[in-house]
C-alpha cells in the first residue's frame, strides 16, 4: 500500500476539528486558572497560619484523640475487672438458667393447653348432666 500525498495528510488534519490556535489559547486558560487557583490557595494558608486556625484544629484533634484513648482503656479496665470478679461469667450462666426456665415453663404451658382441650369433652358433659339432674329434680319450698 502507497501512503497518501503529503498535501492529503494536512487537508485531514484541517478538516478534522483541531484548531491549533484555539488549543494553544485553552491551553494558556488553563495554566492562568492554575496559577490563580495556586495563589488563592497560598493565601488561604497564609490566612489560616496567621489567624491560629490551623493551631487551633491540630489541638482539637490532639484532645479528641487523647480523650478516645483514656475512654478506650477505660473500658478495657472495667471489662477485664468485670471479667476478673466472675460478673461476666455469672450473667452467662444467669442468662442460660434464665433460657432454661423459659422453655420449660413453655412446655407446661402446651401440656396443660392440651390437657385442657382433653378435658373440657368431659367437663362440658359432667355440667350438662348435673343441670339435667338439677331440673328434674322437683323443687321445694324453702
Amino acid at each position: 500500500m502507497s501512503s497518501p500525498p503529503e498535501n492529503a495528510k494536512n487537508s485531514t488534519v484541517n478538516t478534522s476539528g483541531v484548531n491549533p490556535e484555539k488549543t494553544a489559547e485553552a491551553i494558556k486558560n488553563i495554566a492562568k486558572s492554575i496559577r490563580e487557583a495556586s495563589i488563592k490557595m497560598r493565601d488561604t494558608v497564609k490566612t489560616l497560619r496567621e489567624s491560629g486556625a490551623i493551631e487551633e484544629i491540630t489541638q482539637a484533634i490532639y484532645e479528641a484523640t487523647v480523650a478516645a484513648r483514656e475512654t478506650a482503656k477505660e473500658l478495657n479496665n472495667v471489662a477485664k475487672e468485670l471479667t476478673d470478679r466472675g460478673i461476666i461469667r455469672d450473667t452467662a450462666a444467669a442468662v442460660e438458667q434464665t433460657s432454661m426456665a423459659a422453655r420449660e415453663t413453655v412446655e407446661i404451658v402446651r401440656d396443660t393447653a392440651r390437657q385442657t382441650v382433653e378435658v373440657v369433652p368431659q367437663t362440658r358433659e359432667a355440667v350438662n348432666d348435673a343441670a339435667n339432674k338439677l331440673k328434674s329434680k322437683p323443687r321445694q319450698a324453702g
